[in-house]
């Protein structure tokens, strides 16, 4: 899948299959994190292990209000204790497919908002 990229100095992807995420400076392997000005690979393989354990190293780098959480070719949803956990960070969270979460994370970051990704 084939993205355009919105602004250079962003972490926009730039395309992205089921393994990979190609930013414009990088190459990501999936699982990952992606907000606006920082990303990393993260050891995560199923949603049940998202806590705010993992969350906070990551979210300190850009003041994320948002979390876009791709799942994978189905969408998978939080648990309603790790929604409640996560929303108490002051961060929102939407689970979706990968496809349709690396497309919402680019359309919203290029609307300059504090979004974060997390690809499993």
């Amino acid at each position: 899948m084939e993205f355009n990229q919105q602004e250079s100095s962003h972490n926009s992807i730039i395309s992205a299959d089921h393994a990979q995420i190609k930013l414009a400076h990088t190459t990501l392997n999936t699982p990952c994190f992606i907000s606006t000005n920082y990303y990393c690979e993260v050891n995560i393989s199923k949603l049940d292990e998202i806590n705010k354990t993992l969350l906070f190293p990551l979210s300190i780098h850009d003041d994320i209000n948002l979390l876009i959480i791709g799942t994978g070719k189905m969408p998978q949803f939080l648990s309603p204790k790790q929604q409640i956990t996560i929303k108490q960070m002051g961060i929102n969270t939407e689970s979706m497919n990968s496809d349709s979460a690396r497309r919402s994370f680019n359309l919203l970051l290029s609307d300059a908002r504090s979004v974060g990704l997390l690809l499993l």
